[in-house]
């Protein structure tokens, strides 16, 4: 199985980026808006359209609000296994880190989750880090 990892600090305080990142149902509108660019929420999960014309479903797997984690997985006809998280730490000073880490099967894919999920971080970036302290 390969497991991925990014991360990206963020000129936002980790409360703020928690508030966007916790926010289910506003992946498009509130932290990668164009690279998800529609989401519909349905009993127990998500369906994610992304900016590549991809749509999958994403189940809600767990929120916990004191770490600052929501977890998620894919169904999708490519994926065997697929299991995400978000973690949001501060770093102080205003600052915070975004953590993405996925785990997935075949590991064939793993080149292309990772993409897509350099992609998106690198919108949530810009996103997150307007968000006034």
């Amino acid at each position: 199985m390969a497991s991925i990892l990014k991360s990206i600090e963020i000129d936002a305080p980790a409360d703020a980026v928690w508030d966007a990142v916790a926010d289910f149902g506003a992946v498009h509108r509130r932290f990668a808006p164009g690279f998800v660019t529609n989401v519909e929420l349905i009993p127990g999960a998500r369906m994610v359209t992304f900016s590549n014309g991809m749509v999958v479903k994403e189940l809600f797997l767990g929120r916990d609000d004191e770490a600052r984690r929501l977890a998620y997985s894919v169904r999708a006809e490519n994926f065997q296994h697929h299991s995400a998280s978000f973690t949001v730490r501060d770093l102080g000073g205003g600052r915070s880190r975004l953590d993405w880490h996925a785990d997935v099967l075949p590991d064939s894919i793993e080149p292309a989750v990772a993409g897509m999920m350099e992609q998106g971080l690198k919108v949530a970036k810009d996103v997150l880090g307007r968000v006034p302290a």
